[in-house]
Parts: C-alpha cells; sequence; structure tokens
C-alpha cells in the first residue's frame, strides 16, 4: 500500500462498476491505464474527472465482484469539474457522506451505558485501551479497506471541533443508520500514509 502524490490529476472515465459503497473506475491519465475507488458517483464512459491523493492497494479483491485487481487507487473524493488549488479549492465527491466537512444537525438519546462523542474527545485519556459505547448516526461507511470496514459517526455532540467517530468493524451499515456500537479504543493511531487518527474505535460490535 503507497501513497500517490498530492497533486491534483485528470483522468478519462474508460469503464464504471458500481457495487455498494463504492464506484470503481477504470480510466487513462496521461496514457496509462488504471483503477480508482471511489465514494459512489454517477460517472460515465468517456467523461473527465479529477482528484488528488488516494492510496493504492495490491491484489485487492472486491467480494462483490468476485475479482482481484492487481492495483487499485482509493480515493476519499473525486470532482467533475477542474480544482483551483490556489484559490482555496476542494475536491468534492458527489453522493458521498460528509466526513469532517460539517457537523449534521441531529440530536441522539445516548442508549444506556453510552456516552456522547463529545465526552470520549473531552476525556479521552480516561478511555484509553477502555471498550466503550456510543449511539449515533453513519456518515460514512467504507468497507473492506484493510480488511476491515471503516464508519464514520456523529451523535450531535462536539468537543473542541471534535464532532466525527471513526470505527474499524466487521458490521455492515448503511449511511444513516442510528446504532449503538461498543468497541476498545485507541489514542493516537497512526496507520501510515497520512492516516492518523487521534482517538479510534475498534473492532466494533452493534448492541442489540
Amino acid at each position: 500500500m503507497s501513497q500517490s502524490e498530492s497533486s491534483v490529476h485528470e483522468v478519462l472515465v474508460k469503464e464504471v462498476l458500481q457495487v455498494s459503497g463504492y464506484s470503481y473506475l477504470r480510466v487513462t491519465q496521461n496514457n496509462k491505464e488504471l483503477w480508482l475507488a471511489t465514494p459512489p458517483v454517477e460517472a460515465k464512459e468517456g467523461e473527465t474527472w479529477y482528484y488528488e491523493g488516494g492510496f493504492e492497494m495490491v491484489d485487492f479483491k472486491s467480494k462483490e465482484l468476485d475479482r482481484t485487481f492487481p492495483s487499485i487507487l482509493f480515493l476519499d473524493a473525486i470532482s467533475n469539474a477542474p480544482i483551483d488549488k490556489t484559490a482555496g479549492g476542494e475536491l468534492v465527491s458527489p453522493g458521498a457522506a460528509m466526513v469532517k466537512s460539517g457537523k449534521k444537525e441531529i440530536s441522539i438519546t445516548p442508549a444506556a451505558g453510552a456516552i456522547t462523542i463529545a465526552e470520549l474527545f473531552s476525556n479521552k485519556e480516561n478511555y484509553k485501551e477502555k471498550t466503550v459505547r456510543v449511539t449515533a448516526e453513519v456518515t460514512k461507511f467504507s468497507p473492506e479497506i484493510m480488511n476491515t470496514n471503516w464508519i464514520h459517526l456523529q451523535d450531535g455532540t462536539e468537543s473542541e471541533g471534535n464532532f466525527d467517530l471513526t470505527v474499524t468493524s466487521s458490521e455492515t451499515l448503511n449511511v444513516g443508520d442510528i446504532v449503538v456500537l461498543e468497541g476498545k479504543i485507541t489514542l493516537d493511531k497512526d496507520l501510515g500514509y497520512g492516516y492518523f487518527y487521534e482517538v479510534l474505535m475498534e473492532d466494533a460490535k452493534i448492541i442489540k
């Protein structure tokens, strides 16, 4: 797994495969063919799209397609319009859930034994290496990355700008689901390639 260059890239779409949670795009970039995995987008053959960053996975197998990609680049976002970085533009992925881009206006009553995301972040040292329970809404779900599913949660609370909790789990969820999840809290998790988590809930399970 390796990180790509950070500059904006322009690609031409040659093929689109839609699965739950992802769009797989076969594209050409500077006469070179490659596969991209993006949040769901309505891309069509012949269109030009733009991206930056991304993380390459080698010999990645899609269970839904029953297909192994020798190399595929996973993206957090992709745009169908050119991005002027000097003007402060940001990549936006149509159809992708908001994560870190804005706090959702929601109000959720914690289930029995659950804590709020604000409480978790404001007193994170108290929960280090402990199992905690949260009640929250799924704002993003990314399946089968590094052999686990990645979930982003919000519950309407916030502590010093932290309102989004990242979770790893084998559970399959949908954006918009209100769930009670329980998992172990890890602090300052550095996965490399720019993926650093101040607070991460790992191996979370749904509490019925």
